[in-house]
């Protein structure tokens, strides 16, 4: 992916810098709209059912990685991120959407604003820390890509996460696509169980 490839070559840089944090790997790189902790398997169905709608009235968007930023204090950084630019509105307004549909369902939101960002890595505490890295990417800005899909992600923590996808939405479509053991299953979430919507 073009938009991947330019950020890690732009990050090469820092990545080795003292004080840097502890990088994700590209290929793990996602915008989280919506992140949700354990989800009771009964649920999921009417999860994947009911955030159809709500993507289906967001039109197409166009997006870049843009500017660059941190979580925390210069001395005390505890997330590094990359920005949005282009179609963020769109995007703010979809986040917003499938916040709602959770809240409907019983499940906990986050009581704050939907911040558009790409985690980039995070600093460990009690380690050598400079929250000024993220200041050399205030004028990065890479290429524009589509967004035209929205994924339904089940994250299982542990020393090797392993991420399978639940659901996948176009914007333009009410009719997802899920795996076919989802209405079935009865298994319990683990207690690393993260369900976090992608686009």
């Amino acid at each position: 992916m073009p938009a991947r490839d330019d950020l890690d070559r732009a990050l090469a840089p820092l990545r080795d810098a003292p004080g840097a944090p502890r990088w994700g790997t590209p290929e793990r790189w996602h915008l989280t709209l919506l992140f949700l902790g354990r989800v009771p398997e009964a649920q999921e169905p009417a999860l994947v059912t009911a955030a159809a709608p709500a993507v289906a009235g967001t039109p197409p968007m166009t997006l870049r990685l843009a500017g660059g930023g941190r979580f925390g204090s210069a001395r005390r950084p505890q997330v590094a991120w990359v920005g949005l630019d282009g179609d963020v509105a769109p995007l703010v307004g979809l986040a917003g959407r499938l916040a709602g549909v959770a809240r409907q369902l019983g499940l906990p939101v986050e009581d704050r604003p939907f911040r558009p960002h790409l985690t980039l890595g995070r600093w460990r505490p009690g380690r050598p820390a400079d929250g000024a890295l993220t200041d050399r990417l205030a004028g990065y800005r890479g290429p524009e890509w589509p967004v035209r899909e929205v994924r339904l992600w089940e994250s299982r923590l542990g020393r090797t996460p392993a991420y399978e996808v639940v659901a996948s939405w176009t914007v333009t479509t009410r009719t997802p696509w899920a795996r076919a053991d989802s209405p079935g299953r009865s298994r319990p979430a683990g207690p690393g169980t993260r369900r976090p919507a992608r686009p």
